[in-house]
């Protein structure tokens, strides 16, 4: 994985609103239907890229956050990450500017990635497959857990948090499945168990206030 981190003594810190808002505002939101999500594969930090149905999700989304502001975005090295963000952004002429941290990259299935669901399940129960795709502390063989994606999901959201009651600046992430699971279970207040279930849309997002 490549990771592009930013540098937030710099690079974030050049990024002011004039007008300062009182109260800088998250939206979050994963990327569209890709080909591997609708062929039911075990993506991770393979690069699929968005189906057309995706592209029309991506399309809805974009409207939905049509009358919003947003001055910078987030973004991770997938494409479908990128794709999917840079539909939003039509709409935003007055987004600053766009960065790629890959601390909110999708989560690794190691040597599983690419592997359709099906082909997992004729040597292996469906409860092992619920098991890899839900379960918080068990890494696929080679990848990651739950846990391992949520502990690099909090270091870029505490530095994010930062930045943005300093700078008083609206954000959009354009996230994956998996790592908006610790982004909603932060925000949200969620119980581990409530956040391995939840089921994050392709078209819709998640606004979120950040107060001082």
């Amino acid at each position: 994985m490549r990771k592009d981190e930013l540098d937030f003594s710099g690079s974030w810190k050049k990024i002011y609103v004039e007008g300062r808002r009182k109260v800088p505002t998250i939206y979050l939101f994963r990327h569209a239907q890709t080909y591997f999500n609708r062929d039911r594969r075990f993506t991770g930090w393979k690069d699929s890229r968005l189906t057309p149905f995706g592209r029309k999700q991506a399309e809805k989304l974009a409207k939905k956050l049509r009358g919003k502001k947003i001055d910078v975005a987030f973004q991770t090295s997938l494409s479908r990450s990128r794709d999917t963000l840079r539909e939003v952004l039509k709409y935003h002429p007055e987004c600053r500017r766009v960065f790629t941290d890959d601390r909110m990259i999708e989560r690794s299935y190691g040597r599983l990635q690419g592997m359709s669901h099906r082909v997992y399940e004729r040597t292996h129960s469906a409860d092992k497959l619920h098991r890899i795709r839900r379960s918080y502390g068990f890494p696929p063989p080679g990848g990651e857990s739950i846990r391992m994606v949520e502990r690099r999901v909090l270091s870029f959201i505490r530095d994010l948090l930062a930045y943005m009651k300093k700078c008083r600046v609206n954000v959009a992430i354009s996230a994956h499945g998996n790592s908006m699971r610790p982004f909603r279970r932060y925000f949200e207040k969620l119980t581990i168990k409530q956040m391995m279930a939840l089921e994050n849309p392709w078209d819709d997002y998640f606004e979120y206030e950040v107060r001082d």
